[in-house]
């Protein structure tokens, strides 16, 4: 017995040992590991507005907080305005060509790259911002988007909308059709294609080159978004009119673009913040433009004498006929402008069926 008891001591002891020793390797393997340099990415993110420019030019700056944020660091961003890197209207070739690793625009500004980008910004008498909304996430839209922009080496992402904008900046009355012909505004997209077949000449020019041409009679009128943008460039102090609605463009959404191949160099939980941070910036824009444009607008009228004009029925009839045929054109140039319309197509006839019996009835209700 005496020496089974000695055997199970020595046995005892010796496990004990071991355990100890595996201990100590394993302890000291963790704090190897936590050792360990945690692998940080510098990118950069050039934008079509000036910096910090109000709501456009804010929400890449905030973008770029949120990433910093939720990735404890390992992610920065440093966000480059318009100019600062490369100019307004040359931030798409910068980003596929990896100059920088995102950027934040309006996909209509690359039509001539290819025709269907216009249908992801805004469609003249199309989707509001609840309705694109819809179509790019649940409808069909983002696939189409991200077809579009793979050869060019881009991952598109939603990056913000300013709802319904205003109808533009004009020195003199429109009160019928006539009075847009041979009319020089600075006006993008498929809603300029619009402008000129109703005998218009569309110019397109960045935001911080509008104040100027409209001043200088370079241009004769402008849209450019909504009350709180445009008192923030000062337009009323080059012209007087101010029209509504919008029709050229009922719900702007705006767009990050990514480097494809500098995303997937990252790791999948950053990815996943990228993704996520330009989806709480896509609403949040939203909620600043609806909340800031009541109070600009007052400001506009009330302190600096604006006058607000509506677009005459006739005129508004005559330009939403008109679209539908510019529509039709873009969407024949190429077989994805046909997809793409296609889809969009489809989506707004749906969606104006059910609008017409919720969103729509309630507000002529409310309205009485």
């Amino acid at each position: 017995m005496k020496l089974k008891l000695l055997a199970g001591l020595a046995i005892l002891t010796l496990l004990t040992a071991c355990g100890e020793k595996a201990g100590s390797t394993h302890a000291t393997q963790g704090q190897a590991a936590s050792q360990d340099p945690v692998k940080t990415y510098n990118w950069k993110l050039v934008t079509s507005w000036p910096k910090n420019f109000p709501g456009l030019g804010t929400g890449p700056e905030k973008f770029a907080k949120l990433v910093d944020e939720m990735s404890a660091g390992r992610l920065k961003v440093k966000v480059y305005g318009a100019g600062q890197l490369v100019p307004a209207l040359e931030v798409f070739d910068a980003v596929s060509r990896g100059t920088a690793q995102m950027g934040h625009s309006g996909a209509y500004y690359w039509k001539g790259k290819t025709p269907a980008a216009q249908f992801f910004t805004s469609v003249p008498f199309g989707l509001n911002a609840q309705e694109m909304h819809g179509w790019i996430h649940y409808g069909g839209g983002m696939e189409l988007w991200q077809e579009l922009y793979a050869p060019f080496n881009l991952i598109p992402l939603a990056g913000g909308n300013t709802g319904v904008q205003m109808g533009g900046w004009f020195n003199k009355e429109i009160n019928s059709l006539e009075d847009l012909k041979g009319l020089k505004m600075r006006i993008p997209g498929l809603g300029g294609e619009v402008l000129e077949r109703a005998g218009g000449t569309p110019v397109t020019l960045p935001g911080a080159e509008l104040f100027t041409a409209l001043q200088t009679g370079a241009i004769d009128a402008t849209e450019w978004v909504g009350p709180y943008n445009d008192l923030a460039f000062g337009l009323y102090k080059a012209a007087k009119y101010y029209y509504y609605p919008g029709w050229h463009e009922p719900g702007s959404m705006l767009e990050f673009m990514v480097n494809k191949t500098a995303f997937a160099t990252l790791p999948a939980d950053l990815q996943a913040i990228v993704r996520t941070a330009s989806r709480a910036v896509n609403q949040d824009m939203l909620d600043e433009y609806t909340a800031r444009n009541n109070h600009a607008l007052i400001e506009l009228v009330e302190k600096h004498s604006v006058q607000l004009r509506a677009y005459p029925q006739d005129v508004l009839l005559k330009l939403r006929d008109l679209s539908a045929e510019v529509l039709a054109d873009v969407a024949s140039e190429d077989p994805m402008s046909q997809k793409v319309y296609a889809s969009f197509k489809a989506y707004k006839e749906n969606v104006m069926a059910y609008h017409s019996l919720t969103e729509q009835a309630f507000l002529n209700a409310r309205s009485r």
